[in-house]
């Protein structure tokens, strides 16, 4: 952690980095996948939680099943991507901390209140994907995040039926791939440090 990394990569994750709504018709296989979730799964969570969950989806079958939840304006972007990713988190996330906290047995108690377990499954649940998708930029992907969907009915359909997964509860879609530059509108404007930030 002595050096920064870089221009070259801090542009390729952050700086030229876009958010893709056109892909281009490259494959991506299954072990990039793999790739992304094992770069992204080393983000910090609160005393190791852990509680994002990823559903990735590349089947006509799996987008058949997201496209009837998904806002208009994200169907032909999202049926058109390689890979679709569900960002969710599992509710019972403080069932896994014997093994991810293995240091304090008592840590599964800290996560009794259902409030607080609520607010720290989402929350790192969140941070995780944010992780996802840094990553996926890391490996040479690009992204498209999404928040236009139905929550509700995604977590019927995808979640419901099965006793491991009843308890995650879906927060974003990104779609993933190599996007077309070509379609890309040019970078809205951000924010200075001196309107976003204090300094005290």
């Amino acid at each position: 952690m002595s050096q920064q990394i870089n221009k070259q990569a801090l542009s390729q994750i952050f700086e030229t980095a876009r958010s893709h709504s056109a892909w281009r018709q490259e494959p991506v296989p299954a072990s990039l996948m793999e790739a992304v979730y094992d770069l992204a799964k080393m983000g910090p969570t609160s005393a190791n939680c852990s509680p994002a969950r990823y559903v990735f989806i590349s089947s006509p079958q799996g987008k058949a099943r997201l496209k009837p939840f998904l806002s208009d304006g994200n169907v032909e972007k999202t049926m058109t991507a390689p890979w679709v990713v569900i960002i969710a988190h599992d509710l019972n996330f403080p069932d896994k901390l014997p093994e991810l906290f293995p240091h304090d047995p008592s840590a599964k108690s800290w996560f009794s209140d259902d409030a607080i377990r609520e607010a720290t499954a989402f929350r790192n649940g969140t941070l995780s994907g944010a992780y996802l998708m840094l990553a996926a930029r890391a490996l040479g992907l690009d992204c498209g995040p999404m928040s236009g969907f139905d929550s509700a009915g995604v977590d019927q359909e995808f979640f419901a039926g099965d006793p491991e997964t009843r308890n995650w509860r879906s927060n974003w879609l990104c779609n993933i791939g190599y996007g077309d530059a070509s379609a890309l509108f040019p970078r809205s404007p951000r924010l200075d440090f001196k309107d976003a930030c204090l300094t005290l």
